[in-house]
């Protein structure tokens, strides 16, 4: 594989910041892992904005706290690079696109009860997708695992992820026990001393009682209850479903099951952050103006979360004991993001054609150093080249 320079250019202006993230919220498919795959490549490879260890530490950071990982990547780049001004135009730059794609699909949707079809397109940028996810994993690995004690915790999270151990019990966990062994090894009567990992317990969603009537709907309501689900909401997209259907089909009554799960599949099958289901819900409810209503108010838990612990980063490092802490959450979040590149394979190389396609697109990047911009475009012609043939 080639190596990751850790040498970084000057600082980038607002304009550049707002330019790479609106491409890349016009063009990065593929959900969380896929997205921080592409961050990896554009702010550490590409463009040498910051290096390898502290795009590690940002990522290890950003899954400590509830919300949307890539858009937070996003804010905290934008943070680390400009401030609190980067972080805003980073921020809005990558959401808005989606936004404005899902509110134009919610249109149609609304006007002709159905969703458009990209399923040729995403057969080949899928494939494309794991390529670029694939090379991140391993630059990311070669960083976050350099000592035989993270190598040895990065086993055990993969056990602990298989049996279904919650993520935050791992992430935490992992951060504990390496901060843990740590100052247990720079105790000198304690040296030799083995310690055990303590396992956080995960929390569970609450239920909620089923409305017999749907209650009137309100723009408050709407802003309150999205701002609710994004300052407590860790996890996946699915995640995000559970919450949906409790809030909106069983509490307030203003959706059906088969109207959110077209709202997870609109955030699913469009580029950028998987919350802009919200704006899908929230124009169903109330209009134009109820998608917007819903995109600030689960988005912005996430621009407040950074912006308390961006300062924080940093001082990590220069604490032993903190910065084993993040040594360890590092690892643990390498682990979670390789177990859903492993869910992502199963669903984009489906057949011998995707399966080439991937390899081709892997070889290419790591060959000439293509922008992954253009491998998608790439990938989004080649799959419905493909499936012309195929299907």
């Amino acid at each position: 594989m080639t190596e990751t320079p850790s040498t970084t250019n000057p600082e980038p202006s607002l304009g550049d910041l707002a330019r790479l993230f609106l491409t890349l919220g016009f063009t990065s498919f593929g959900g969380p892992a896929a997205h921080i795959a592409l961050l990896e490549n554009e702010v550490v490879r590409r463009r040498k904005w910051i290096d390898p260890d502290t795009f590690m530490d940002l990522l290890g950071a950003t899954n400590l706290i509830p919300g949307p990982n890539s858009t937070e990547m996003t804010i905290h780049i934008g943070h680390m690079l400009r401030g609190w001004k980067g972080s805003i135009v980073a921020g809005i730059a990558f959401i808005a696109p989606a936004m404005l794609i899902v509110m134009a699909l919610s249109w149609v949707y609304v006007t002709y009860g159905t969703l458009p079809v990209f399923s040729s397109a995403l057969y080949g940028i899928k494939p494309v997708m794991m390529a670029i996810v694939a090379q991140a994993l391993w630059s990311l690995g070669r960083t976050c695992l350099q000592t035989p004690v993270l190598i040895a915790f990065c086993l055990v999270d993969v056990g602990l992820i298989i049996i279904g151990v919650h993520e935050l019990a791992v992430l935490f966990g992992t951060g504990l026990s390496v901060m843990l062994i740590e100052n247990v090894r720079r105790a000198p009567s304690f040296s030799s001393a083995v310690v055990l990992p303590v396992w956080a317990i995960s929390h569970s969603i609450p239920s909620a009682m089923p409305n017999d009537s749907a209650l009137p709907v309100s723009l408050r309501v709407l802003f309150l209850t999205f701002l609710k689900i994004g300052s407590v909401l860790y996890g996946s997209g699915y995640v995000l479903l559970a919450y949906l259907d409790t809030d909106f089909v069983e509490r307030l009554g203003w959706l059906s099951k088969e109207t959110l799960l077209d709202a997870i599949t609109i955030g699913q099958i469009t580029p950028g952050p998987l919350f802009t289901s919200a704006t899908f819900v929230g124009y169903l409810a109330a209009g134009p103006i109820g998608g917007l209503v819903a995109t600030v108010g689960i988005f912005l838990p996430s621009f407040v979360f950074v912006a308390l612990l961006a300062p924080m980063v940093s001082r990590m490092r220069s604490s032993k004991s903190a910065a084993a802490f993040l040594n360890g959450v590092n690892v643990a979040s390498w682990v979670l993001m390789a177990a859903v590149t492993l869910d992502l394979g199963r669903a984009a190389l489906v057949d011998p054609f995707t399966i080439a396609l991937a390899a081709l697109s892997l070889f290419v990047f790591i060959k000439f150093r293509t922008n992954s911009i253009w491998l998608i475009l790439a990938g989004a012609a080649m799959g419905v080249c493909g499936s012309l043939f195929i299907f």
